[in-house]
C-alpha cells in the first residue's frame, strides 16, 4: 500500500487467522479472538479444524479491549479456548442473536441491520450495525443448518470513516446489499482464505476466496482492505500470494493493507 494512503488510515494490528485489533472513535475493537497454539479441534460431522501456526501475540499483549466483534461463537477458528476466556474481561461482545444467548453476560446479539450506539470516551457515539452474512454457498436456509448463523459489522460515527468487518461471509449478493446502505466504505476488514471441506457443500468455499475478496472491495468502493482469515489453518486454501494476485488482476493492489504484526 502506498505510504500516502497508509499514513492517513488508523492502524490495524493483525494476529493471524481472523483476529485483528484497531482503535476507532476512541474505542478499541477486537475481531474473532483466537490465541491458542497450534492443534486440532474436532467439530460436528467428524471434521477436524487444525491450527498450524501460533498467533502473533497473546491476550496479554492486547491492552484494553472495549468491544469484541465476534462473527460467530461456534467454530474454534473464530473463537478458541483462550479467546473464549478473554471475553470475560471485555465489557461488550457483539455477535449473532444465538451467540448472544449462548455466551451470556456481556454478549449482545445483533439481528440483520440492527444497530447499537456505543459511547465514545471523548463524547459522541459509535454506531455498530449487524449486517447479514452467510457462511457458505447458496441461500441462508440451506447453509445455516450446517455452518450456523454468522454476522458482519459496519461501524460509523460523526467525523469517522465507515468500517466494514465482514465476518465469515461467502455471499457477494449480501456485500451488494451492504454497499447499497453504507458504501463507499473507508476500511473493509475482509475475511478470506477460501476455506473448504470436501464433504461440505461439495468442497465449495465457506468464506470469500481471493477473487471474491477483490470483487467485494470493488463493490464496496473500499478505500482500504485489510485481509484476515487467510492463514494459520489447514482448511484455508488460499493465502497471501493468492490475495495479492487477485487484487493485482483487479487493479486494486494499492488498496491492500496487510496490517501491523508487531
Amino acid at each position: 500500500m502506498s505510504s500516502s494512503v497508509a499514513t492517513e488510515q488508523f492502524p490495524v494490528r493483525v494476529f493471524g487467522g481472523p483476529t485483528a485489533l484497531f482503535e476507532y472513535g476512541g474505542l478499541r475493537f477486537l475481531t474473532d479472538p483466537t490465541f491458542d497454539g497450534p492443534g486440532d479441534y474436532p467439530v460436528p460431522g467428524g471434521q477436524v479444524l487444525t491450527k498450524t501456526a501460533p498467533s502473533v501475540g497473546t491476550p496479554a499483549d492486547l491492552g484494553r479491549v472495549d468491544v469484541v466483534l465476534l462473527s460467530h461463537d461456534e467454530h474454534a477458528d473464530n473463537l478458541d479456548t483462550s479467546g473464549r476466556a478473554l471475553l470475560a474481561d471485555v465489557p461488550l461482545t457483539l455477535t449473532t442473536p444465538g451467540g448472544g444467548k449462548r455466551l451470556g453476560e456481556g454478549a449482545t446479539g445483533l439481528a440483520d441491520w440492527e444497530s447499537v450506539e456505543l459511547d465514545r470516551p471523548g463524547g459522541g457515539t459509535v454506531t455498530v450495525t449487524g449486517v447479514p452474512a452467510i457462511h457458505g454457498p447458496g441461500p441462508r436456509e440451506d447453509v445455516e443448518p450446517f455452518t450456523g448463523q454468522v454476522v458482519g459489522f459496519v461501524l460509523a460515527g460523526d467525523g469517522l470513516p465507515t468500517v466494514y468487518v465482514s465476518g465469515d461471509n461467502a455471499s457477494l449478493d449480501l456485500v451488494e446489499q451492504i454497499a447499497e446502505r453504507f458504501g463507499p466504505v473507508d476500511t473493509a476488514v475482509l475475511f478470506a482464505g477460501a476455506p473448504r471441506f470436501p464433504v461440505l457443500f461439495g468442497g465449495q468455499c465457506l468464506v470469500l476466496d481471493s477473487a471474491q475478496a477483490a470483487e467485494a472491495a470493488r463493490i464496496l468502493g473500499a478505500r482500504r482492505v485489510v485481509p484476515v482469515h487467510y492463514d494459520s489453518w489447514t482448511h484455508f486454501t488460499e493465502g497471501r500470494d493468492e490475495l495479492e494476485t487477485a487484487f493485482s488482476t483487479a487493479g486494486l493492489s494499492e488498496r491492500l493493507d496487510w496490517g501491523r504484526r508487531d
